[in-house]
């Protein structure tokens, strides 16, 4: 039986994106440039075509750098990324309202990220017998294919992993990928990992125990492993452990944010394509996104 879907949108890799990788074109009267709302306005209209305009939604903001719970865990972690200038910050903003204009609930907070709003938001509608696809290009959030109809979707490129494609790309299981970067580390958020442990050696510790409270258990028995270095391998991982712990303590996702305490219910009306599109002809972007949102598939009784 086909559960009911609940699409959660990581919204600010979409935002980023469209960021770096629209040139300099659109801008507001006041001269501010709205790439990054141009992307991302034309990424909702896409999506929710594609999805006709799912009854089970919701997006997720990450403002919180620098001062989520994990820079409390680890000073150091995001520690490289710069927050964003006046420009970025502007369109961030402007983003969440046009998210909000169309009537799709959103997240986001100084505590906790993105991940930890849509690992929330998931396991809310996952005790509701929902299941779930996280909308993203952020290999973490692979973490959330939990249940066998649960998948992760990278809109841009149009990938579609669910858990046994998610482990034939890994070589770990959603269930461990936390376990997984906790030994590679992740130079994206400044989390160090063990020396020369890469993707292949991680993939087989776990494949080999399980988990790392398995291997903490077993690490003895890892010079027996029949991989190249296994005896220099299980010296490393004894001196590093500390830093592996710590940093496990980083890549899990919260799934318990205060805020999020319901599924997520979305009816996409008439009202909410003008607001939009209102909205957006007050920035000077409306005329060429305007015939895309009007076009949207409404809810039955929502004209």
């Amino acid at each position: 039986m086909q559960a009911r879907r609940a699409w959660l949108i990581d919204a600010s890799i979409y935002i980023f994106r469209a960021w770096f990788s629209l040139p300099d074109r659109w801008h507001s009267p006041c001269g501010q440039p709205l790439q990054a709302v141009y992307g991302y306005a034309g990424f909702l209209a896409d999506f929710l075509q594609q999805t006709a305009s799912p009854d089970c939604c919701a997006a997720a903001f990450d403002e919180s750098l620098h001062s989520n719970y994990r820079n409390d865990i680890y000073p150091g972690y995001k520690s490289s990324r710069e927050l964003p200038d006046e420009a970025l910050a502007f369109q961030l903003a402007a983003c969440r309202e046009l998210t909000a204009l169309l009537g799709i609930p959103s997240f986001g907070g100084d505590r906790y990220e993105a991940d930890d709003y849509l690992a929330s938001l998931a396991r809310v509608c996952r005790e509701n017998g929902c299941a779930v696809t996280v909308v993203t290009r952020d290999k973490d959030l692979g973490q959330l294919i939990v249940g066998e109809q649960d998948n992760w979707w990278d809109f841009a490129q149009g990938e579609l992993l669910d858990a046994g494609t998610f482990n034939a790309r890994f070589g770990v299981r959603p269930a461990q990928f936390a376990d997984y970067l906790a030994l590679v580390g992740d130079p994206v958020d400044d989390i160090p990992g063990v020396p020369g442990v890469g993707a292949k050696t991680a993939a087989r510790l776990l494949q080999s125990f399980g988990s790392l409270d398995a291997l903490a258990k077993g690490l003895g028995r890892v010079p027996d492993l029949e991989m190249r270095g296994a005896a220099g391998l299980a010296k490393r991982l004894q001196a590093h452990w500390p830093q592996v712990l710590l940093a496990r303590q980083l890549t899990g996702l919260h799934e318990q944010v205060p805020e999020v305490v319901a599924v997520p219910g979305f009816v996409l009306q008439s009202a909410n394509i003008e607001a939009a599109i209102a909205f957006l002809d007050e920035l000077g972007i409306g005329k060429p996104l305007a015939a895309r949102f009007r076009q949207l598939p409404l809810r039955e009784g929502s004209a």
